[in-house]
C-alpha cells in the first residue's frame, strides 16, 4: 500500500527529472567540465566492466554491500559481529536488529561514491582542492556506475534483501533513492537547473498529474454510470 502511494511520486519525479536533463542539455550539460568528467567516469567503468572478469569486480562489490549492512545497523544503533563473510558467492553480516532500511541500504547507499565525497571534503579542509574538482567528479561517475550496474544485476539475479519490506515497495524505493541522488548530481553540474527552477517544474508536473487523475477519475464514474444503465434499460 505504501508502494502504491509512492508511485505517483516516482512518476512525478521521474519526468521533472528528464524534462531538467533535457534543458540542461539544450543550455550545454556536455561542455561543462564536471559533467564531461562525471560521464567519462561512467564510461571508464563500463569499459573495465566489459573487460575485465566479472569475479574482479564482483569481491569489491560484495565488500561494500555488507560493509554498508553493517553501518546501518550502526546508524540504527544496533551491534554488528566482529567480522563478515565476503566470496565471490555472496555475504553476509551478523547483527542483532534488522529494518527495512537496513535490508535496502545497499541498493540505495553508493558507500564507494560517498566514501570519494568525503575523503574530498577532508582535503578541502586542510587545502585548496578546487584544481582537483575534475577528479571528484570522475570517480563520483565511476563509482556510482559499479553501485547501478550491479545494483541492478543482483536485483535481477534476486535478493532475499527485496523481500523484507515486500518486493515492489523494495523497487519502489530503491528507485526513488537512486533519482533522488542522480538528481542531485544533476543540480549540482547542469546549467541553467537551480533547485528553485526544479521545484517549479515538479509543482507543475504535480498539478498536471492531479488533472490527469481528476480527469481519469471522472471517465471512470461516468463509464460505470452508464454502464449500470446500460443493465437497468436492460
Amino acid at each position: 500500500m505504501v508502494a502504491l502511494f509512492l508511485a505517483p511520486l516516482v512518476w512525478i519525479l521521474t519526468r521533472t527529472f528528464f524534462q531538467s536533463f533535457a534543458t540542461s542539455l539544450h543550455h550545454g550539460l556536455l561542455a561543462t567540465q564536471s559533467f564531461g568528467c562525471f560521464a567519462a567516469g561512467m564510461i571508464l567503468f563500463t569499459i573495465l566492466f566489459l573487460v575485465v572478469p566479472r569475479d574482479a569486480l564482483m569481491l569489491p562489490y560484495v565488500f561494500g554491500h555488507e560493509l554498508t549492512h553493517a553501518l546501518w545497523v550502526k546508524i540504527f544503533g544496533g551491534k554488528v559481529a566482529d567480522s563478515f563473510h565476503v566470496s565471490l558467492e555472496g555475504g553476509h553480516v551478523l547483527s542483532d536488529r534488522v529494518n527495512t532500511w537496513i535490508a535496502l541500504a545497499p541498493y540505495f547507499f553508493p558507500i564507494y561514491s560517498l566514501l570519494v565525497v568525503t575523503l574530498y571534503g577532508a582535503g578541502s579542509l586542510v587545502a585548496d582542492l578546487g584544481a582537483y574538482r575534475w577528479i571528484l567528479f570522475l570517480l563520483l561517475g565511476f563509482t556510482l556506475a559499479f553501485h547501478l550496474v550491479f545494483t541492478c544485476l543482483l536485483i535481477v539475479k534476486g535478493q532475499p534483501d527485496l523481500h523484507y519490506g515486500g518486493t515492489f515497495f523494495s523497487l519502489v524505493v530503491i528507485y526513488l533513492i537512486n533519482l533522488l541522488i542522480i538528481t542531485g548530481l544533476l543540480l549540482a553540474t547542469g546549467r541553467e537547473i537551480t533547485p528553485r527552477s526544479f521545484w517549479g517544474d515538479f509543482v507543475t508536473n504535480t498539478i498536471d498529474f492531479s488533472e490527469f487523475v481528476r480527469a481519469l477519475a471522472g471517465w471512470i464514474a461516468d463509464w460505470i454510470a452508464n454502464f449500470r444503465s446500460g443493465l437497468g434499460t436492460s
